[in-house]
C-alpha cells in the first residue's frame, strides 16, 4: 500500500485536510472525492497507478478531517475551496483534475469557470444532477427550513466492524479488507465507545437551490480541457438522472473535447470496484499527447 501523508492548511477560513501521496517534485494529480466520501477512499486507485505522481486529494469542507462549515454547504463554496487548494499546490500551471461524482461535478464546473487553470479533466460519473423544475422549489425550501429547526443526525454504529458491514451491504463488490479500511477513515470512535461518521450530518439536509441544467451546460461549454467521462456499467446514476437519451446527449455535447469509457462489472464507486482498470484508463488519457 502506498503511503499517504496528512497536510493541513487554511482555505477560506476553514482548517482543510489534504491527503497526499508521492514526492512533491513529481507531476501533480488532483483527486476530488464525492458526496459522503473522503480523500482516503482513493487509496485503492493510487495503489494501482504505474506512474510516479504527487497525488493531492482534499477532504471537502464538512467531510473527513476537514473542519465543518457553520453556514452550511453550497456548491460555490466548493469551487472557491478548490481554487484555494490549486493556488496552494500548483499556482503557476494548468492542473490535471480527476473528480468522482460530486467531485466530478465540482471539477467540471470549475473547469468551465477557469478554463485556463485546467489542462485535462477526468470526471467519474460527475455530469450534473437530476433535472429539476421550478414547481418543486416551494417543497424544497420548506424541507430546508424544517432542517434548520431539526438538523439531520447520523445513527451511531456499534463498532467499526458494524460500519464495515454497512458499507458492504451498500456495495456488494467491496471486500472485507477494503471495507475495514474505509470504515476506519469514514468513521471515528466516540467517548461512548461506539462509532459515528466523521462527516457533518447537515450534508443530508435538502439543498434549497434547484439544479438548473441550463446553467450547468453554460459552464461546461466554456471548458477547453480535453475531458474523459468514465461510467460504471452497473451504476445507479443513469436511473437517478432520469434523462431521456436526447437529454443525456445534450449534457455530453456541452463538452467540446469529450472521450468516454465504461467499466464492466462496476458500480458508481468505481475507485473501489475496479481501481486497477480505472487507474489504467486515467493514466492513458492523461499521458496521451503529453
Amino acid at each position: 500500500m502506498k503511503t499517504s501523508f496528512s497536510n493541513y492548511l487554511t482555505i477560506r477560513g476553514l482548517r482543510y485536510h489534504v491527503r497526499t501521496w508521492g514526492e512533491r517534485d513529481r507531476p501533480h494529480l488532483f483527486l476530488l472525492h464525492g458526496w459522503m466520501d473522503v480523500s482516503a477512499s482513493f487509496q485503492f486507485l493510487v495503489n494501482e497507478f504505474s506512474r510516479e505522481w504527487h497525488v493531492v486529494a482534499p477532504d471537502w469542507r464538512g467531510f473527513g478531517l476537514t473542519e465543518w462549515a457553520r453556514e452550511g454547504y453550497w456548491f460555490p463554496d466548493y469551487y472557491a475551496d478548490l481554487e484555494g487548494m490549486l493556488n496552494a499546490y500548483q499556482p503557476n500551471a494548468p492542473v490535471l483534475l480527476v473528480g468522482h461524482s460530486m467531485g466530478g461535478n465540482i471539477a467540471a464546473t470549475y473547469a468551465g469557470l477557469r478554463p485556463e487553470r485546467v489542462a485535462k479533466l477526468v470526471t467519474l460519473e460527475g455530469i450534473g444532477m437530476a433535472r429539476m423544475i421550478s414547481e418543486t422549489a416551494p417543497k424544497r425550501l420548506c424541507d430546508w427550513l424544517d432542517a434548520q429547526i431539526e438538523p439531520p443526525r447520523f445513527a451511531p454504529y456499534e463498532s467499526f466492524d458494524a460500519l464495515a458491514a454497512r458499507l458492504k451491504r451498500n456495495n456488494p463488490r467491496l471486500g472485507d479488507e477494503r471495507a475495514q479500511f474505509l470504515a476506519r477513515h469514514w468513521g471515528r470512535e466516540t467517548e461512548a465507545g461506539n462509532v459515528e461518521l466523521r462527516s457533518d450530518p447537515r450534508h443530508k439536509a435538502v439543498n434549497p437551490y434547484l439544479f438548473r441544467i441550463d446553467e450547468a451546460l453554460a459552464c461546461w461549454r466554456r471548458i477547453t480541457a480535453p475531458t474523459l467521462l468514465v461510467s460504471g456499467k452497473d451504476s445507479h446514476i443513469p436511473r437517478w438522472l432520469k434523462d431521456r437519451p436526447e437529454e443525456l446527449a445534450e449534457r455530453k455535447a456541452a463538452f467540446r473535447d469529450l472521450k468516454e469509457a465504461e467499466l464492466e462489472d462496476c458500480g458508481h464507486m468505481m475507485h473501489h470496484d475496479q481501481p486497477a482498470r480505472l487507474a489504467q484508463l486515467i493514466e492513458a488519457f492523461l499521458s496521451a499527447n503529453a
